[in-house]
C-alpha cells in the first residue's frame, strides 16, 4: 500500500489559519529546532534562545490569519519573525542592563555538571562571535545571520528584510571584509562559524 505524503507547510498553514492547533503543532515540530539554533546564535544564551523560540512561534500563531507564505516551506518567514523578536529582545536586554546590576548566574546542580559545562562553552565561543557581529551595522547582521546560520538564500534574505537583492548581495561581502579585517586586529581565526558557508542558493 502506497504510504501517503506528509502535508505540505502550507497545508498545514492553511489548516492552522482556521484554528487548527494539532497542525500548527506539526509546523512546530518541524521548525522549532531550526528557530531555536538560529536564536541561540544570535544571542548566546540557551535560556534566552527557548523563550525567542516560544515568542516566534507565538507570534506565528497570532498572525496566522493575515499571513501568506510564498515558499514551500514557513522557514524563510519564521526566520525573519525571529530576527525581529530577536533585535527587540536586544534593545529591551539592553535598557534592562543599564538599569539593574547584573545578577550573579546560580550554582548548577552536580549532576549535571557535564551537561553545564557543555551549554556554559557554547555560549562562551557564540558569545565571542557575538562580539564581532555586534561591531557590523545592524543590518549587515541581520543578513550574515540569515545567510551563515538561517541558510537562506539570496532572493529568501531579500524577501524577509524588505530589502533589494542587490543590497543583500552588497551587505553580505562587505559583512564578511568587516569581519576578516576585524578577525586579523583581534588575532582570531579567519574560518569565523559565521562566515563559514560559502555556496549560495
Amino acid at each position: 500500500m502506497e504510504k501517503m505524503a506528509d502535508p505540505s507547510d502550507l497545508d498545514l498553514w492553511h489548516r492552522a489559519e482556521h484554528g487548527d492547533a494539532e497542525s500548527f503543532g506539526v509546523l512546530f515540530d518541524r521548525h522549532a529546532g531550526t528557530i531555536y539554533n538560529f536564536c541561540f546564535r544570535r544571542t548566546a544564551d540557551w535560556a534566552l534562545a527557548e523563550d525567542l523560540t516560544s515568542t516566534v512561534f507565538l507570534e506565528a500563531w497570532r498572525r496566522r490569519a493575515e499571513v501568506q507564505p510564498r515558499h514551500d516551506t514557513l522557514r524563510p518567514w519564521l526566520l525573519g519573525v525571529a530576527t525581529n523578536v530577536i533585535r527587540n529582545s536586544t534593545r529591551t536586554q539592553r535598557r534592562r542592563d543599564a538599569a539593574e546590576p547584573r545578577v550573579a548566574p546560580s550554582s548548577a546542580s552536580p549532576d549535571h555538571a557535564d551537561e553545564v559545562a557543555a551549554r556554559l562553552d557554547d555560549e562562551s565561543l557564540i558569545g565571542r562571535i557575538l562580539v564581532t557581529l555586534d561591531m557590523l551595522p545592524p543590518l549587515d547582521r541581520d543578513v550574515l545571520s540569515l545567510y551563515a546560520w538561517g541558510e537562506l538564500s539570496y532572493s529568501e534574505i531579500a524577501e524577509v528584510l524588505g530589502v533589494p537583492i542587490g543590497t543583500v548581495r552588497s551587505r553580505l561581502s562587505r559583512a564578511r571584509d568587516r569581519l576578516v579585517e576585524l578577525a586579523e586586529i583581534s588575532g582570531h581565526e579567519r574560518d569565523d562559524p559565521a562566515t563559514s558557508r560559502r555556496n549560495p542558493r
